[in-house]
């Protein structure tokens, strides 16, 4: 896998840990500030009111400054509060609470005492979970690599000429919209379908089903395929995650559990993505993004050369799993990531 790709893959599985630890932060500064000023042991007493200033900037919200004098330790002291909402005149009376270490500290209320603790555990957790995700994604990272026994420069010497091996086939991946249902196809350079997948079902809610039909063993088996799912954090091109649910299960879960990897870049060979799939640390297949001529002699003639997007693609693999070679390519194509596990 690149350099890019792996920090692209942390970068999106560390999102949640870059959200919590500074909120963590913040919490428990903010604790320790409210510490500062706890009034759990301000002692009441009653204040009478000298002046009454209206701030008012909200026509609907009345504000008022209310200055008073109180009685703390025997002495008469000024104080005032501000922003008060309410009804107030010079000589009614206003409940002040004051320090009695202090008794210029004053407060308009007297807290339980019990929220700057609630705050910082609220921290603590917080920036505890960040961690967790990090030590998690750092995990999977890791795991993900050792899944793979060959080292990346060996898997990419594999792909070298891969195009050209002796066994190595072209395929195309096409979407086919016009059918009743439609779906993908696998097809070979004479256009004969060799797999195919079509949509029997469509729900705006819940699962989609496909009817997965390989023509070359007449093997016919129906899938649920979940909606695609996106989720980006703090909107940075290298936290955007895509997956859908195959079966009820991640599909890139159920890709790698099958031995299969896929490395690619944030560029390729612009215009085209390129994707170089191994199976247990083998060469599987070697996948293009194409025009919607996916085959080299419309293309041609057509002139088109710049990739359609999701819904076309190229691929070259020796091998005759052509079940597991269109899974492959319809995950790449339902999803949105550039860069995939």
């Amino acid at each position: 896998m690149s350099v890019e790709n792996k920090i692209a893959r942390l970068m999106r599985n560390t999102g949640p840990a870059r959200f919590f630890i500074p909120l963590g932060i913040f919490l428990i500064i903010f604790g320790v500030l409210m510490f500062g000023f706890n009034t759990k042991d301000f002692i009441q007493t009653t204040g009478k009111i000298t002046a009454v200033e209206d701030v008012t900037e909200d026509k609907n919200n009345k504000e008022y400054d209310v200055s008073f004098t109180y009685i703390a330790d025997g002495k008469e002291l000024q104080g005032t509060f501000s922003n008060l909402s309410g009804s107030f005149s010079v000589g009614d009376e206003i409940t002040v609470y004051y320090d009695p270490t202090d008794p210029n500290r004053i407060s308009n209320s007297r807290g339980a005492g019990f929220e700057a603790p609630l705050i910082i555990a609220a921290g603590v957790a917080a920036i505890g979970f960040g961690l967790f995700r990090t030590l998690k994604a750092f995990r999977k990272s890791k795991e993900l690599d050792d899944a793979i026994p060959t080292k990346d420069a060996d898997v990419r010497s594999n792909f070298a000429g891969y195009k050209n091996a002796p066994g190595v086939e072209e395929y195309y991946f096409r979407f086919d919209g016009n059918a009743l249902k439609p779906g993908y196809i696998i097809e070979d350079a004479d256009r004969k379908e060799l797999y195919v997948g079509k949509m029997l079902k469509n729900s705006l809610v819940g699962a989609r089903v496909f009817e997965f039909s390989d023509r070359t063993t007449g093997t016919v088996e129906e899938h649920e395929v979940g909606h695609t799912v996106t989720a980006t954090y703090n909107d940075e091109f290298f936290s955007a995650e895509s997956t859908f649910k195959f079966d009820g299960v991640n599909i890139w879960d159920v890709l790698h559990q099958r031995g299969i990897r896929i490395s690619t870049d944030m560029h390729s060979k612009f215009p085209y993505f390129i994707y170089e799939v191994t199976k247990n640390g083998n060469a599987f297949a070697r996948i293009e993004t194409s025009s919607i001529y996916v085959h080299e002699d419309e293309e041609a003639q057509h002139k088109i050369v710049v990739p359609y997007g999701k819904m076309y693609y190229r691929c070259w693999t020796d091998s005759e799993d052509l079940e597991l070679l269109f899974l492959t390519v319809f995950a790449i194509t339902e999803t949105e990531q550039a860069v995939v596990d």
